[in-house]
């Protein structure tokens, strides 16, 4: 290995171990971006962003045989992914194969600080008797995609409403109700749960597409297919109209955050834990940007709204977290602040007739992970608070 590389390696472990797994990859892509190149080539490259030398950590492919590591959960940018440098270092071929072989483990140690639990639970949680847990697909003008579904085990035949959970980039349907305990929540609440699945073929990383202009539409693209999705399955299950809501994490809180500024006929509340505003971002650059400073209020939110953020967060700024409450419309009321695993200080807003419109809570210490979650689910940190327990307090309000 020469000299440049492994200075960079050195320099990319010192990053890890301090807990900054994006100043290791940068490390890493400007060595890799360099091999082989002439001195003004690397001269320009410097010069570049890294994001348009090389792809994202989440889109370099292990080497060939290898186990693939669990990815970055934040959300990664479909169509982001270039190739690296196939015409300026093809005597490089072999070092970059090594240098991938680090990428990916930096990538796993990364992941694994990032969420205190990555074990996927199995497809069929203990369930009550008398629920039901089944595996359904819809379609609709917008699209098709599969979805879980959960009905409670109900003593009174009329739920008391339906929540519509979006799952974070590289997670599941399964994999994400058992991080969040919704399905424990549900029963108890009696709440319907549907849970639809983004697969790696609607995103390269099976995040939900909050940041293209198409699918940010509350008619057309996957903002209007989960719509349809709530709507439809609440008239087949007698919900209210006014008892629909939808709940994200990451990826899957902006595109809650979405639902909740362009259809609140449908949805009358909404949960953005570690999520980005409406609007935050219209392209990938736009959307790198916003992940990582944080986006600007973006579009009203219609419905209410609930937001969680950790100040800890390395893969979402927790300023995107103030951004969604920004973006919440009411009149700003008294804050309050208490200890239940981790410090936490709640922001609320209300309607003009004082009713609760709007809350945020930020959790000292929390990285990108569901608070107060399950560690048998990826992406999930045991200590409280409780954010799922809190959503659908505020929900049912």
């Amino acid at each position: 290995m020469d000299r440049p590389i492994a200075s960079a390696m050195r320099r990319a472990l010192e990053h890890t171990r301090a807990g900054d797994p994006a100043a290791a990859t940068r490390a890493i892509q400007d060595a890799l971006g360099n091999a082989g190149r002439s001195p003004a080539r690397q001269a320009a490259s410097k010069a570049a962003p890294p994001s348009a030398i090389l792809p994202p950590p989440a889109a370099l492919p292990p080497p060939a045989g290898a186990a693939r590591p669990a990815p970055h959960p934040g959300p990664a940018i479909e169509g982001s992914a270039r190739r690296v440098a196939p015409h300026d270092a093809p005597a490089a071929k072999g070092l970059r194969m090594r240098m991938g072989e680090a990428v990916d483990l930096l990538r796993q140690g990364a992941a694994a600080r990032l969420s205190p639990g990555t074990a996927q639970p199995a497809a069929r949680p203990d369930l009550p008797q008398g629920a039901r847990w089944e595996r359904l697909r819809f379609a609709a003008a917008a699209g098709a995609r599969d979805y879980r579904l959960f009905v409670p085990a109900l003593a009174d035949a009329r739920p008391a409403g339906l929540v519509l959970m979006l799952h974070g980039c590289t997670q599941g349907p399964e994999d994400f109700a058992a991080g969040t305990r919704i399905l424990d929540h549900a029963q108890r609440a009696g709440l319907i749960v549907v849970l639809p699945e983004q697969t790696r073929g609607d995103n390269a990383q099976g995040c939900w597409n909050w940041f293209r202009p198409g699918d940010q539409a509350g008619t057309g693209g996957e903002a209007a297919l989960l719509a349809e999705l709530a709507l439809d399955t609440a008239r087949a299950h007698g919900v209210p109209q006014d008892r629909i809501f939808a709940a994200g994490l990451s990826a899957g809180g902006a595109m809650a955050a979405i639902l909740g500024a362009e259809r609140p006929d449908v949805f009358s509340a909404i949960a953005v834990h570690s999520g980005l505003p409406a609007g935050a971002a219209r392209d990938v650059a736009g959307a790198f940007a916003a992940m990582r400073s944080g986006g600007a209020a973006g579009r009203p939110i219609r419905a209410r709204s609930i937001s969680f953020h950790g100040t800890a967060d390395a893969t979402v700024a927790p300023a995107n977290g103030r951004a969604v409450f920004a973006s919440a419309t009411g009149r700003k009321g008294a804050d309050r602040s208490g200890m239940t695993g981790r410090p936490w200080r709640v922001t609320r807003k209300a309607d003009a007739q004082g009713r609760p419109a709007a809350e945020h809570w930020e959790i000292d210490g929390l990285g990108h992970a569901w608070s107060g979650g399950d560690p048998r689910g990826s992406y999930a940190d045991p200590q409280g608070p409780d954010a799922t327990a809190q959503m659908v307090r505020f929900f049912l309000a």
